[in-house]
């Protein structure tokens, strides 16, 4: 179905459920916000016209039901959960609905990392080399063939490590993903990862909207991103939107997409297609004057693209998490109070009062900062972040506003390995603060080793010269492996349990030799935050 929408669904939550309305307001198009239960009260329904309750967000049915019992005429499936899924986009076309985003024949191949980067080889475009470990040879990547966020992703530098991440990543892609899946990818040393956002019609035209710079990065997801790339020169630059049109063409695209690359030594591969709306379009809006959600309907309305205009300025966007600002845990809890800045563009998720729960994504806003220059969208973001305050559970605002103002930051020394060569909230070394440095890139890292922590560091022991330490759980989860038993002994670092949360698997290591005194967990306990899972003692 084609033709004007007048009433729109959005199939998802949260951040990106809000900003889809916010559009709809402006273009005069109805909206209808769905909740399971336990988010009737949430920002999203409270900022739709509509509100309709769904059995489960994974579920193509639900969405299509919702959709003909308030009359509306068109699903927009934002990111995340069934975003990228080719038998919703079906399932919508089915019922005489229209459809915001690509065929479903797209999709399904975009979906499959491996067969986008068969189309894309095809295409001409260079791609980093999959297959067998001996035959990719270490280190090398595992990557889940289906999805994405960082879910069902391992490093492994050796032989020895194998076995164990593959195992791994196969159960926190089937865990997020529905499909265990995985590959191995050649590790690329000296990259950053660089994105071109792809806009194409019904009517044959692609267009390459300007790349955004996602290279710092956290358990392999995004932090910050901006746009234009400080590490990417105007030819290379030509490249990349080449081989984005390219591979849009080959894949049959419509819709607004994303075409991920490593770029390093003046070359590039290509990663993989998000086939929807990315987190960080925000920073493309900020350059280009545009409205992708925007795009995104008229698109599906059936009209031709418009010409893409010069890009203007810089724009520079981080992500407000409930996360703790040093190992990145997710936290969960009421948010008490929350005073976002008024100067620059911030799209948010939740409002003063809402709980971040366990099951979702725990992102609170973006603040997407604009200015003619790098420096000046630094500078106005830094502001922001200065004026940000969130109370009642902890966040990463400490660590975004030492991000802005490290001075490798600044500098635009933006490798994917940026947080293993300065660990949060680390002070910068003497020498950079002098002058700036740009090193060798590395492409994801495995995280910094951590030091064992001292007998009296909260949630790993107690004061004084007591022996007894406790690995307590950093959030609330699941457990989903118990690797030790009452009196084995472990060495520094050894994994005693692995805790599920957010789908992320967390493993949780013992903070010096010793003993196991006891174990106070089975496999598929549900825990608290602060439980007490393992003792340990000398």
């Amino acid at each position: 179905m084609s033709g004007r929408i007048r009433k729109l669904l959005v199939a998802n939550r949260g951040e990106i459920a809000v900003r889809v309305f916010r559009t709809c307001r402006e273009l005069g198009i109805a909206t209808v916000a769905v909740y399971e239960p336990e988010d009737s009260g949430s920002l999203h329904v409270r900022s739709a016209g509509e509100q309709a309750p769904v059995s489960s967000y994974l579920d193509a049915a639900e969405y299509v039901r919702a959709s003909l019992e308030t009359g509306a005429d068109a699903v927009h499936p934002g990111y995340g959960f069934l975003a990228e899924s080719a038998e919703l986009a079906e399932a919508v076309a089915g019922a005489g609905l229209t459809w915001i985003g690509p065929p479903p024949e797209a999709l399904r191949s975009g979906g499959d990392k491996l067969e986008a980067k068969r189309i894309a080889r095809g295409a001409g475009v260079p791609v980093l080399e999959t297959g067998e470990p001996g035959t990719v040879g270490f280190p090398l990547l595992v990557k889940a063939a289906y999805g994405g966020g960082g879910r069902g992703m391992r490093v492994v530098r050796d032989a020895g490590e194998l076995a164990s991440a593959l195992e791994a990543a196969r159960r926190e892609a089937a865990s997020a993903f529905g499909d265990d899946t995985v590959f191995c990818e050649r590790w690329l040393e000296g990259a950053r990862h660089v994105e071109v956002q792809l806009l194409a019609d019904a009517h044959g035209a692609v267009l390459a909207l300007g790349e955004r710079e996602c290279s710092v990065q956290r358990r392999h997801q995004k932090v910050l991103e901006e746009s234009p790339s400080p590490g990417v020169g105007e030819r290379l630059r030509l490249e990349l939107f080449d081989a984005a049109v390219r591979f849009g063409r080959a894949i049959g695209y419509r819709g607004a997409g994303t075409a991920e690359f490593l770029v390093g030594g003046g070359e590039f591969h290509f990663l993989e297609l998000n086939a929807r709306i990315q987190v960080e379009h925000p920073v493309t809006e900020a350059v280009t004057g545009r409205d992708l959600v925007a795009d995104q309907i008229r698109i599906a309305e059936g009209a031709r693209i418009e010409p893409a205009g010069p890009p203007s300025g810089h724009a520079i966007e981080v992500r407000l998490y409930a996360e703790d600002p040093l190992e990145f845990l997710p936290q969960a809890g009421r948010i008490e109070r929350l005073r976002l800045p008024g100067a620059i563009r911030v799209d948010a998720g939740v409002a003063q009062g809402d709980e971040i729960g366990t099951r979702y994504d725990p992102l609170v806003a973006k603040l997407i900062a604009h200015g003619d220059t790098r420096d000046e969208a630094v500078s106005k973001l830094r502001a922001a972040l200065g004026e940000t305050e969130v109370g009642g559970l902890e966040t990463n605002l400490p660590f975004l506003r030492w991000l802005l103002a490290h001075p490798a930051f600044r500098a635009g020394d933006t490798a994917t390995d940026f947080l293993v060569r300065h660990p949060p909230l680390t002070p910068a070394p003497d020498r950079m603060l002098a002058a700036p440095w740009r090193g060798p890139f590395r492409l994801n890292l495995p995280p910094p080793a951590v030091e064992p922590p001292p007998v009296d560091e909260p949630g790993h022991g107690h004061p004084g010269s007591d022996p007894l330490d406790e690995i307590t759980a950093p959030m609330p989860g699941t457990v989903i492996r118990v690797l030790v038993a009452s009196g084995q002994e472990v060495e520094a670092r050894d994994h005693l349990v692995v805790v599920e949360a957010m789908k992320m698997e967390m493993p949780l290591r013992a903070p010096r030799a010793g003993i196991v005194r006891a174990v106070h967990v089975s496999e598929g306990d549900t825990v608290a935050r602060g439980e007490v899972l393992v003792e340990l003692e000398d």
